[in-house]
C-alpha cells in the first residue's frame, strides 16, 4: 500500500523505499527521468498530460526521494523494478515516456515486457550511439569517487547555484563554455543533488552502467525490430549538447512505423524548456494512436526472424 508524503506518494518494493508522483485519472502514463535526475523533470507537463490520464512520474532507484541501496542499476534492472512498481499500484499496463536514461529504461520494459506496453515515448533517449557529452564520460572514469566529494560539497554547491543565472547570461550571448546551453541550470541542480555518499554512489553506479570513457555503452538499435507493432514517438531538442540530435534520425530508421518530433530551439530537457510544445506533441501522439495488442506468436516470429523478414 503506498503513503503520501509532501505531495509524493511512497511504495515499499522489495525492502526498499520508492517515491513517485501521481495527477490524475483514466489510462496510465508512466513518465521515467534521466540519470541523476528525478520526478521533478516533469514537473512543467504533469497536469497538462493528465488530462483524462492517470500519469506516474517515479524516482528511479536511487534518485531523488527513493532508496540508495547498493543494488543492481542496470537498464534491465530497473525495467523489472517499474513492472513491480506498477504491480503493486494495480496497473498492468501502461504507456512508457522515458527521457535519456529513461528512454532506455523505457524501450528495456517494452522489450522484457511487451504485453504491458501500449505505446512507447522516447525522449533525447540513450542507447542509440556512442556519442554523449564528455562530463558524463569524464564522471565514468576510474578515480571519480574520490573526486566526485570534492565537487559536490557545500562550498561548490552553493556556487554552481549561484553560477546558474550567470551561466545562463554567458549563453545567451554565444560563450558556452560547458555546451550545455540552455540546460546548464537544470544540469546544475542535478549536480548539486549528490550530496551525499549514498547519491554519488548510486549515481556512479547508474553511470558505469551505460557509460565509459569512449562514450555509451549500450545500444538498443539490435531490437529496435521488435518496435514494429507498438506506437512510437521520438522527441528530441534540436540543440541537444548531451545526446546530439542525429541519434533521433538513427533511431527513427530503426523502429518501423516510429513518428519523430524535432523541437528545433530545445535542448536536452525539452520537456523542462518547450512544456507546452512537449505536452501537445504528446497528447496528439496519445490520441492518435491506439494501445497497442501483444501477440505471443507475432513476437516469436519477429524474434526468429532477427526483423529481416
Amino acid at each position: 500500500m503506498a503513503e503520501s508524503s509532501g505531495g509524493r506518494r511512497f511504495a515499499v518494493v522489495h525492502g526498499y523505499r520508492r517515491a513517485f508522483r501521481v495527477v490524475g485519472s483514466g489510462p496510465p502514463l508512466v513518465l521515467l527521468h534521466g540519470i541523476g535526475d528525478s520526478s521533478r523533470t516533469w514537473r512543467r507537463v504533469l497536469e497538462p498530460l493528465a488530462e483524462g490520464r492517470t500519469v506516474i512520474a517515479p524516482d528511479l532507484l536511487g534518485h531523488g526521494d527513493s532508496d540508495k541501496p547498493r543494488a543492481d542499476y542496470s537498464a534491465a534492472a530497473y525495467a523489472c523494478g517499474l513492472r513491480d512498481l506498477l504491480a503493486v499500484l494495480d496497473v498492468d499496463r501502461a504507456t512508457v515516456v522515458g527521457h535519456s536514461l529513461g528512454g532506455g529504461v523505457a524501450m528495456q520494459f517494452a522489450y522484457q515486457f511487451p504485453e504491458r506496453c501500449d505505446r512507447l515515448v522516447l525522449v533525447s533517449t540513450g542507447g542509440v550511439g556512442r556519442e554523449v557529452h564528455p562530463l558524463l564520460r569524464l564522471a565514468a572514469a576510474p578515480g571519480a569517487e574520490a573526486v566526485l566529494p570534492l565537487l559536490t560539497g557545500a562550498p561548490l554547491r552553493l556556487a554552481s547555484w549561484a553560477l546558474g543565472p550567470v551561466g545562463r547570461w554567458f549563453v545567451e550571448r554565444g560563450v558556452d563554455v560547458l555546451r550545455l546551453g540552455d540546460d546548464l541550470e537544470h544540469v546544475l541542480d542535478c549536480y548539486a543533488a549528490l550530496a551525499t555518499p549514498q547519491q554519488r554512489a548510486s549515481f556512479l553506479r547508474t553511470l558505469r552502467s551505460v557509460v565509459d570513457l569512449r562514450g555509451q555503452v549500450v545500444t538498443m538499435l539490435d531490437r529496435c525490430y521488435l518496435a514494429a507493432g507498438l506506437p512510437t514517438l521520438l522527441v528530441w531538442g534540436g540543440q541537444d549538447r548531451v545526446v546530439p540530435v542525429e541519434h533521433a534520425g538513427v533511431a527513427h530508421r530503426a523502429m518501423p512505423g516510429s513518428r519523430l518530433e524535432v523541437i528545433p530551439d530545445a535542448g536536452h530537457f525539452p520537456q523542462l524548456s518547450h512544456p507546452e510544445r512537449f505536452a501537445a506533441v504528446l497528447r496528439d501522439f496519445l490520441d492518435r494512436t491506439v494501445p497497442a495488442e501483444h501477440d505471443p506468436e507475432r513476437w516469436r516470429r519477429l524474434l526468429r526472424s532477427g526483423g529481416t523478414r
